[in-house]
């Protein structure tokens, strides 16, 4: 991991890029800002990110709550940010055809696996059928319609 204020760099760069993953996405637009905020605050810093983590201080600074608390401490233990790898690691192939279902996109798919663990066809019936998939903003889509695709999809692997 790259020490001093060349890791503040790599680090600002590294939420920059977050922050385009996430708008790519299609997240939050406030979390795609605080991303953006974080990256600014910690590129202008005077000392090294990791003093300010071995004091305490992170949560001192403009923009740093919890969340992104969480991720420099990971990242100045570590030299990487897990949810970053997320963005950047491509979906398996039969989950990456969820994205077909009606009402699932891209960004909805990534989520429903990466956030919420979502790995199965059984997983996202019973998601589904829980009815907390419509809490999901963009998905526009009855339970019932995708259900039926979801079904349609099982058949189509059997035949396969």
């Amino acid at each position: 991991m790259p020490t001093g204020h060349d890791s503040n760099h790599t680090l600002a760069n590294l939420f920059l890029s977050m922050a385009e993953l996430l708008k790519k996405h299609e997240e939050n637009p406030y979390r795609i800002r605080a991303y953006r905020r974080a990256a600014d605050t910690i590129a202008n810093l005077e000392s090294p990110i990791a003093e300010l983590v071995r004091a305490g201080d992170l949560r001192t600074l403009p923009g740093i709550g919890k969340d992104l608390e969480a991720k420099i401490q990971e990242y100045v233990e570590t030299g990487a940010i897990q949810a970053y790898e997320e963005l950047t690691t491509p979906l398996p192939p039969a989950i990456r055809q969820w994205s077909a279902l009606p009402g699932l996109s891209d960004p909805i798919v990534h989520d429903l696996y990466y956030r919420l663990g979502i790995r199965t066809l059984d997983d996202l019936e019973t998601l589904v059928r829980s009815h907390m998939l419509r809490t999901r903003p963009g998905v526009g889509v009855t339970a019932e319609e995708l259900l039926a695709a979801i079904q349609r999809l099982r058949e189509q692997s059997r035949n396969d």
